[in-house]
Parts: C-alpha cells; structure tokens; sequence
C-alpha cells in the first residue's frame, strides 16, 4: 500500500468504490481472497486507487472487522492508493481513529452523518477526528445539507477545513436532474478551489463535472466491474473528446440505471458477482440483499458491461 502524503494532483485520476466481499456464514466474515479478485480485476484496467465507503458497507462495520481491513489493505501492492472511510458518528469516527494511527494512510474519508448536527458542531468534530487520527480528511459531499440546514454554513465550514489544511479533498455527490445547473456546486467551487474536488456519483454526472464545472477526476462504483472504461472515460475527458467520451458514458447507464432503482451499493454487490469477477457473498445489516427476480435483471448489464472492460495488462 502507498503511505506517501496525498496531493491534488492525486485527484485527476478515476476513483473505484469497490464491494467488501463476505463469506455466507453465520458472522457474514470478510472474505478478502474473492475481495482481492476485485482489486486484481481493477488493476488490471490500469488504475491502481482504491476508496473503500459506502459500496463496501462501511456505515455498518464492526470495530473488528474495520481493523481487519486496515489490516489487510496495509499488506496490498505498494503503488496501490488505498482511501479507507471512518464514521458516520462522532463516538464511531474516534474509535476509528485509533485504529488508523496504527498504520500510515495517506487520507481518510468521513461518511455522510445523517444524526443531529450543525455546521459548527460538525466543523469541531472533523477537526478532532483528525488530530485524533493524524490524517488530511477527504469530506464526503452527498446531500445540502451534510453540514446542518444553513448550506451557506456548511459550504463555509468546508472552506475552512480546507484552508487549515484539515481536509484535501471533497467528494461531491450531490445529485441533480439537470446535471449543469447546480448552484451548490457553484457555491462550493467559489470558496474553494477545483482541484480539491472530486465528482463522487460515478459516470453519469463525470462528463458534465470534469467539462462544466472542471473538476479533476470522479469515483466509480460501476468501474469495478470495467476498469478499463471507465480509466478510458476519465482519458476521454481529460483530452476534451467530449464525443467519444459520451459514447463510453452510455456504456455504463442501463447498470447505472438499476443502482439508482434499487440501491447503488446493492445492485454493485450484485453485479461484480454476475459478472463473474468474484462470490461477493452476503450483505450486513441494515441492507437487504437483491431478490433473484432482481438480480435476474442485473445480470445482462453486469455481464455486457464486463465484456466491455479490456484489460490493459492484455
């Protein structure tokens, strides 16, 4: 695993999500030798960044099985660019943090809170989770009002952790309809700059992000299953081949399509597996599993879209 410090330049680049593989036993226990297939499978698309939150059902790990994780990720190839997350909760987060100090990460993101909090309160516990941990945060950007309901607050508050040097980068999957128009956006990029932010939903809005607004790269639940189309997207886009760019981009929508019906997180578990990458296995609770008349439909988009993705070490 890479424990170099982390830079904005690491943001222009593509960001997979991936699914933490669990055995069907009783305790549902990390299965990291399928886990690993995942990662091997991605690698070979060329991208060597791996960013570990909700896909892998961070929200619901256990202190043990967290540290197991960390573990495991320590031992990975020294050019690989591991992200764990920590959180949602405050008392989760400093629990955490001790486990993070045991090993040298470059960053570490912060999941979304959805409890009581405002941006002041919010702002003080990001700062203590950091010194807790000795880490740059990467503030993870899913709703408005992630930091309390004043969003001029909140956009506020994530301008000062950013200029106090507390966090490196944002996350920022806040998702609209109309994917150019997005005064939010607009309002975060004017305190701070673009290259600390990264398009976090994926490939639909990754065009309309890295074009319109400049942002540097984007995360990719569905990359995990073909790599090497979405490192193509994330080059298409870099060279302004906005064209070829959308032709990939539609690649990927009927999956992306039925992650926004039913869950991102779910039908991504589902499909790695029906792809054929790796027995991704059990889901924890709080998360139900697809029903086999949903994975029935999953399984043609899973499959089509793994046989887009050429590896690049081919």
């Amino acid at each position: 695993m890479r424990t170099r410090a982390v830079t904005t330049d690491d943001f222009r680049s593509v960001f997979p999500v991936p699914p933490l593989c669990r055995r069907r036993d009783a305790r549902r226990t990390i299965d990291f030798p399928e886990t690993e297939k995942i990662i091997q499978n991605i690698a070979a698309g060329g991208i060597r960044n791996f960013l570990y939150g909700g896909n892998a059902f961070l929200y619901h790990i256990t202190l043990a099985e967290y540290e197991e994780l960390l573990a495991w990720s320590n031992g990975l190839d020294n050019d690989y660019f591991v992200i764990p997350s920590a959180g949602p909760s405050f008392g989760r987060a400093l629990d955490q943090a001790s486990l993070l100090k045991r090993y040298t990460f470059p960053c570490v993101m912060l999941l979304p809170c959805a409890d009581p909090r405002d941006a002041a309160g919010l702002e003080r516990g990001y700062r203590d989770f950091a010194d807790a941990c000795g880490l740059p945060l990467i503030v993870y950007l899913k709703e408005e009002n992630n930091f309390g309901s004043d969003k001029e607050a909140g956009l506020d508050a994530v301008a000062r952790l950013v200029r106090d040097g507390v966090c490196i980068g944002i996350k920022y999957a806040v998702v609209r309809k109309n994917l150019i128009e997005d005064a939010y956006l607009e309002g975060l990029l004017k305190r701070v700059d673009r290259k600390n932010v990264i398009s976090g939903i994926g490939e639909r809005p990754a065009i309309a992000h890295m074009r319109d607004f400049g942002l540097p790269g984007f995360t990719t639940g569905s990359g995990c299953v073909a790599p090497a189309l979405s490192r193509a997207l994330f080059e298409m886009n870099t060279a302004r081949d906005w064209v070829g760019a959308e032709n990939v981009r539609q690649q990927f929508l009927p999956l992306e399509d039925l992650r926004d019906t039913w869950g991102p997180a779910r039908v991504l578990h589902a499909a790695v597996e029906l792809a054929g990458i790796a027995r991704t296995g059990a889901i924890p609770p709080y998360v139900s599993e697809l029903s086999e008349s949903q994975r029935a439909q999953v399984d043609l988009p899973a499959r089509e879209l793994g046989a887009a993705h050429i590896p690049v070490t081919a």
